[in-house]
């Protein structure tokens, strides 16, 4: 039998198993089965991920994608906020490889991909789906598209596009369990925990371990984790993004209709009509926000900032992050930054671990 055959009568044995007490241990031995499986399959297949123009540089100073059905405007999408030219027409499919395109906001290159519309059972390979869900691995944001010709029609959607990033390793909107797997040599497997466990058993941790060829490891678990967290932090191949739910053709909505998709999805979307170009202003605001970026305004000694080109950076990054942006050598001689901006008085000193805020104003000096 092929890893195929052999995950299919998993997921088989899975759908007929009920979840209790007694079954537990046994269905999470056949999750991390199925997810060990999985992994050897790309790995044999060289990720699955190649060809059909869907290998894509990140460019810019991140990276967003476009993730949708078919034929939920993403492509008019792209169109309207950045400058790509993506074919649209109103049947499935138009987008049959990776459009890219550049939004430029407060200073910032952002990259966006459009990619091919997703269908269900993508994550095992249907309609190229590997291929396309593969183009995720490289975003520092999703963008989960829906059509509002309905209230059902986008609750469904979403349903189904979360189903398939999670099969197919993406965890979005979600952080890495705080977990450490530390390997030996020997001494069998030493579980520690600094939280009350109420999903997992130090039984079931050790046999899930087993089950990734792992004999002798301390692991120390910070947070209440599940079988399923667990798992992930076996496999390689899972990414962790953060996202934002986007309902296009809202103006078919109405007001009503759109309360109804956010108390029924759990989800705060942003409404947008892309064709009519609603609300594309607080779309943008959105994304920016989402990613985290701020602008530092850096500034020569005695001289005025430099306010049109600013440097983009992330929230949390620091001076010295700043320093190795420009060139690894300015790092190497720094010396001491002074500062204008929120937090701090004009032109204060400050060390090479200053957290910097957004439109600070930087002033760099070196040995």
């Amino acid at each position: 039998m092929g890893i195929d055959e052999d995950i299919k009568d998993i997921e088989d044995e899975l759908g007929r198993t009920k979840y209790n007490k007694a079954t537990q241990k046994h269905i999470g031995l056949l999750k991390a089965k199925m997810a060990r499986l999985r992994e050897a399959g790309e790995k044999k297949s060289g990720g699955g991920f190649r060809g059909l123009g869907y290998g894509v540089k990140k460019a810019g100073d991140a990276t967003v994608l476009l993730v949708g059905v078919p034929s939920v405007g993403k492509s008019t999408i792209i169109n309207t906020i950045t400058n790509a030219h993506s074919k649209t027409a109103e049947y499935e499919f138009t987008t049959l490889g990776v459009i890219p395109g550049i939004l430029e906001y407060n200073g910032a290159k952002i990259q966006i991909l459009d990619i091919p519309g997703i269908i269900s059972a993508a994550a095992s390979g249907k309609g190229f789906g590997k291929k396309v869900l593969a183009v995720v691995r490289v975003a520092d944001l999703v963008l989960i598209i829906l059509g509002g010709e309905s209230v059902e029609r986008a609750l469904s959607q979403l349903a189904l596009l979360k189903t398939e990033l999670y099969d197919a390793g993406f965890r979005i909107g979600k952080k890495p369990p705080d977990v450490v797997i530390v390997k030996k040599n020997s001494g069998g497997i030493s579980v520690q925990t600094s939280a009350k466990h109420t999903k997992l058993s130090k039984e079931e941790v050790v046999s899930i371990l087993n089950e990734f060829s792992i004999y002798n490891a301390d692991i120390i678990i910070r947070e209440d984790i599940d079988t399923d967290q667990l798992i992930d932090c076996m496999v390689k191949s899972r990414v962790y993004v953060p996202y934002i739910v986007c309902v296009n053709k809202s103006d078919l909505l109405s007001a009503a209709e759109r309360e109804k998709i956010k108390k029924l999805s759990g989800e705060q979307p942003v409404f947008i009509s892309s064709l009519k170009k609603d609300n594309i202003p607080q779309f943008k605001q959105q994304i920016w926000q989402k990613l985290g970026l701020i602008r530092v305004y850096m500034k020569r000694i005695g001289k005025d900032p430099d306010r049109k080109e600013p440097m983009v950076v992330r929230q949390g990054e620091t001076v010295l992050d700043v320093c190795e942006k420009i060139h690894k050598e300015f790092a190497k001689n720094f010396d001491y930054a002074r500062i204008w901006g929120s937090g701090v008085f004009a032109g204060q000193k400050v060390g090479p671990n200053h957290k910097l805020k957004d439109e600070d104003c930087l002033e760099l000096h070196f040995e």
